[in-house]
């Protein structure tokens, strides 16, 4: 079985003085503004590295509960933050990390139980995967 889900995104201009608007499939986001200023500034409007965090985070939080709930463990709650760096490297931009910051409830678990848990959910998540990915293109020049 495959799942599909798609996000888009529309630009115009250059770089610096360009505009874009991301929107995903569900109609979460809709025509929200990106740019310039709110990749490389403190700018209205999200980013891709921001939305790959939130993805991240949401992905890795719902596995960890499903591994939890293998354990026999059920989570009171889950808050994880991840931060993704984005570095000048060799003359252009890459995404160099991404760190989770995991704050959990969980009745009953010890510690080493949770160690276990969370590491395997970081390592297995989709989204943890994604770099390892293969990606594809089909580029179409219109005129």
């Amino acid at each position: 079985m495959t799942i599909k889900r798609n996000g888009s995104a529309v630009w115009s201009g250059g770089i610096k003085d360009g505009k874009g608007a991301i929107s995903t499939g569900s109609g979460v986001l809709k025509d929200t503004q990106y740019g310039f200023n709110t990749r490389f500034e403190d700018g209205p409007g999200t980013n891709p590295e921001e939305l790959i965090g939130a993805a991240h985070a949401g992905c890795f939080t719902m596995a960890l509960s499903g591994k939890l709930e293998q354990a026999g463990l059920k989570a009171q709650e889950l808050r994880t933050t991840a931060t993704v760096s984005l570095d000048k490297v060799d003359g252009g931009f890459s995404i160099t990390a991404v760190h989770l910051d995991l704050v959990a409830k969980i009745p009953g678990a010890s510690q080493e139980t949770f160690d276990k848990v969370a590491k395997d959910a970081k390592e297995n998540c989709p989204v943890s995967k994604v770099l390892n990915a293969t990606i594809t293109l089909d580029a179409r020049l219109e005129s």
